[in-house]
């Protein structure tokens, strides 16, 4: 859960009021809140990991911003519009919080959030960035797939009663050459969901989640493991160690597991 901090900075960049007027009539959407993908074109911005690249989008008077948890407090300020136009006289910077991330874990982390007036809708637009070291960085960011409501994490969590389950397993990242199968079990114990992984290769010699690493099940055939499920509806990020190339080499995926409805 995100909880926001005082204001540290107050009115937006120069033109984001006007570039946001209508985008949320032209989207369909309704005044109220909405779960949001915020993704940028560079891995140096983006959402809190804890968050999944999510941000709540508020709709009021036609008008659409953003509100994202970074990853720290390494990014200070955030411009909307380009670099050459951040470092002008006068520019105004969009408002920042202080948001604490609350990982679950008994862990909690202070770091910087930003409103971001959002033009449109699966259209990208610029946002310039200035951290520590004093460097501007022009970005294009997206934003889209809204969802009514305020909760990044809401029907994400395995909240499910012990038994074996199908599940859908839909793969991101890696070359494409090797591909998992779907569907498969995924087994619920004691609060403690375990999945199945059936690779179409048997050149996986480990996976990791969450720092942990996992060994082949199996001993011959097509690689096979048991990992832990965290989540559902959200992308799971996985790395996955192959002995396919010249020397091993760990790939990173992000899986995403869905029920299959019965």
């Amino acid at each position: 859960m995100t909880t926001l901090g005082a204001l540290a900075l107050s009115g937006c960049g120069g033109s984001g009021d006007d570039a946001a007027s209508g985008g949320a009539e032209a989207a369909g959407l309704e005044d109220g809140t909405y779960v949001v993908d915020f993704v940028s074109d560079h891995n140096m911005f983006h959402v809190n990991d804890y968050n999944n690249d999510k941000g709540i989008l508020t709709v009021k008077g036609g008008e659409m911003t953003v509100h994202v948890s970074l990853q720290s407090k390494k990014i200070v300020n955030l411009f909307y519009g380009n670099k050459e136009d951040a470092q002008k006289e006068g520019a105004e910077m969009l408002p920042r919080t202080v948001d604490t991330i609350d990982y679950g874990d008994g862990y909690t982390e202070e770091v910087y959030g930003f409103d971001v007036p959002v033009p449109a809708l699966d259209e990208p637009f610029e946002v310039s960035i200035i951290g520590t070291h004093g460097n501007w960085y022009t970005h294009n960011v997206t934003v889209s797939n809204p969802v009514p409501g305020d909760d990044i994490h809401a029907g994400t969590e395995i909240d499910l009663e012990d038994g074996e389950y199908q599940v859908d397993v839909a793969k991101e990242g890696g070359t494409g050459r090797a591909d998992i199968d779907s569907p498969t079990t995924m087994t619920v114990k004691n609060g403690e969901a375990i999945m199945t992984v059936t690779w179409s290769s048997e050149n996986y010699d480990y996976m990791i989640v969450d720092e942990e690493k996992y060994e082949p099940v199996n001993e011959s055939g097509n690689s096979v493991f048991e990992i832990p499920v965290s989540k559902l509806n959200e992308p799971m990020k996985v790395i996955a160690d192959t002995t396919a190339m010249s020397e091993p080499h760990e790939i990173e995926y992000e899986l995403t597991v869905t029920l299959v409805e019965e």
